[in-house]
């Protein structure tokens, strides 16, 4: 009895632990916290090496590894107004989720997710959704430019100023060793080792990473969209590098050494090959022995 009561216990304290992290996400987003923070030094949010500002605003920030740059309020009357014609009918006028019926919670609150969220989802295509019913929205070609872009994510940071700002990635000076090694350990297990993307679960998928900028690459890293995690502190501005130069090199535009890559399935599609070619061959070659035989 005594055995079991210590495993409830144990079972209720890992519960209360799960939901603590929930409650105070809930309650920091409905105190207009930052949704982002992270209080690991250089790993996307203003405590970094690189804080600059004007007029008291800090307008980027971040390290030799990557630069974060905030959206220019000046951009934010336009930004408004296209907001108001692209995004209002699910998000609100007010951007916090309640559209024009009142429905509250029906659409996303875009209040306090800092420009990298907004600029990812709508310079990857997936914003203004094609369809808004969907349970995933894919990627594809924007309906805005990267300006109109800049232009929104100004406009809803204006509403709730937050991180993380929108960031440009020092690819050149990053280490793609690294970049395998942490992409393998984290990314791999849902994009695959070769980032073509899989099937999650209800209808869901990991997206592959093909043909993605740099800048995306960070964004979704930092931000965490749809059902990816979110990588705030525990990955470092160099690490995110690393990894950007990873999927922007070695994943985008694979060497493939051995020969062909034949679209990097692996043994199976090279299990394949080997007997159509192999096998399919020798067998060819056996009839026509053995034609000329007779």
């Amino acid at each position: 009895m005594s055995h079991l009561s210590t495993r409830a216990r144990v079972a209720t304290a890992t519960v209360v632990l799960a939901l603590v992290p929930l409650a105070l996400a809930s309650g920091a987003g409905a105190a207009g916290k930052v949704v982002y923070q992270t209080t690991r030094h250089n790993a996307g949010t203003p405590n970094s090496d690189i804080v600059v500002r004007k007029h008291g605003l800090i307008i980027s920030y971040g390290d030799s590894a990557i630069i974060y740059n905030v959206p220019s309020p000046a951009l934010a009357a336009t930004g408004q107004a296209l907001f108001l014609q692209n995004c209002a009918s699910c998000h609100g006028t007010e951007a916090n989720g309640v559209p024009a019926n009142g429905t509250t919670g029906a659409y996303p609150n875009l209040v306090g997710l800092g420009p990298a969220t907004i600029d990812f989802w709508i310079e990857s295509g997936r914003m203004p959704a094609a369809d808004p019913r969907s349970v995933q929205a894919p990627r594809r070609q924007p309906r805005l430019t990267h300006d109109q872009a800049l232009a929104i994510a100004a406009w809803i940071n204006s509403l709730s100023p937050s991180y993380p700002a929108i960031p440009t990635v020092n690819v050149k000076d990053a280490n793609v060793a690294n970049g395998m090694a942490l992409f393998a350990l984290n990314c791999a297990a849902c994009h695959t080792i070769e980032g073509d993307g899989d099937a999650l679960a209800a209808g869901t998928f990991a997206p592959s990473l093909r043909n993605i900028p740099a800048t995306q690459v960070a964004e979704a890293i930092r931000t965490g969209p749809a059902n990816m995690p979110r990588f705030t502190g525990n990955l470092s501005d160099y690490q995110v590098a690393d990894i950007v130069k990873f999927v922007t090199t070695e994943i985008q535009h694979p060497n493939n050494p051995g020969g062909f890559g034949l679209g990097g399935l692996g043994p199976v599609a090279e299990g394949f090959v080997g007997l159509l070619l192999g096998v399919g061959l020798l067998a060819l070659l056996g009839y026509w022995v053995g034609e000329r035989s007779e």
